[in-house]
């Protein structure tokens, strides 16, 4: 007879508004690959997505957020720049601090065996 398998309670965590998701891990992941990179580019390269997905996400955080989460500066003797914003770092801030809140529900609740 095979051996009982204990439960786990598991989960991801999302914000989201009524247009959908705003803040999610692959949103933040995006965001802080945007700050140590300073390129919305190569931050989606390096998630393997498209720049234009990566822009699409960009442009409905900002939209849900009231304000820009990067600013973009073209061009200039070294290529452009990309920064992450006020508003951008405290949706990082935001988005880690319900996680681990998350997490340590997660933890705290655990089906006993």
């Amino acid at each position: 007879m095979p051996q009982k398998k204990p439960l786990k309670l598991t989960g991801r965590i999302w914000l989201e508004t009524e247009d959908g998701p705003v803040l999610g891990s692959g949103r933040v992941e995006l965001l802080e690959r945007i700050q140590q990179s300073g390129s919305l580019r190569q931050a989606a390269l390096q998630m393997k997505m498209s720049y234009k997905q990566a822009w699409d996400m960009i442009k409905h955080m900002n939209e849900q957020l009231g304000g820009p989460v990067i600013v973009a500066q073209r061009g200039g003797k070294g290529g452009g720049n990309t920064i992450v914003t006020e508003n951008g770092l405290k949706a990082i801030v935001l988005f880690h601090s319900c996680q681990k809140l998350f997490h340590d529900f997660l933890k705290d609740n655990q089906p006993k065996s």
